[in-house]
């Protein structure tokens, strides 16, 4: 019987996001073969960190073509989240290329600390099964320094002197920029919404 699995991408995430997945009854094995990946039904992708090293390891890994090829759920998480994309302006890193946009630094100004850290309101408004019960007030907690801009597929946004995609989908493949393993109630309740996807 197929389980989900843990990338094994060397963020230093790894195992906050396995102990939160067995909080939910879930024993998600590390993951570093194609093979783990194909045969999991839910593949999760952590990362902190920088976008160059993440792709470096996801490289050596040989992984970067699975990842991209897979058709269950996969959830980025964080750095995880970014690598999704088309490219990160950190180093101009080239990454998966799953969703077609630009990762940039987010911009510091009077006030306003990068990296961004602590907890921040989710502005969504519901209506996606990854969301499923996510209250209209809900705040995850965030560390980062680059962001991804919003588009077609934001499920939910924050505000750090910008708007930018908090949470997003595009066909199987979801992210989410914030710590789910360290945002409560509601970071429980989206670990346990995508693994019911």
């Amino acid at each position: 019987m197929s389980c989900p699995v843990l990338v094994d991408s060397g963020g230093t995430n790894l195992g906050s996001v396995r102990y939160a997945l067995q909080r939910l009854g879930v024993d998600a094995p590390l993951a570093t073969t194609p093979a783990q990946l194909r045969a999991a039904s839910h593949v999760i992708l952590p990362g902190v960190g920088a976008a160059g090293p993440g792709m470096q390891r996801l490289r050596e890994l040989e992984l970067v073509e699975t990842l991209r090829g897979l058709g269950q759920p996969v959830l980025g998480v964080c750095l995880g989240m970014q690598l999704l994309f088309d490219a990160s302006s950190e180093g101009g890193e080239t990454c998966l290329g799953v969703i077609p946009a630009r990762v940039e630094k987010l911009a510091a100004a009077p006030g306003l600390r990068v990296p961004h850290m602590g907890w921040n309101r989710l502005l969504h408004s519901g209506g996606h099964r990854l969301l499923r019960g996510l209250d209209a007030d809900a705040h995850a907690y965030f560390v980062h320094s680059y962001a991804a801009p919003v588009g077609p597929w934001t499920l939910a946004a924050a505000e750090h002197g910008q708007r930018f995609s908090a949470v997003v989908q595009k066909d199987n493949f979801y992210g989410m920029q914030f710590h789910p393993e360290r945002s409560g109630a509601a970071g429980a309740l989206l670990l346990q919404n995508f693994l019911s996807l």
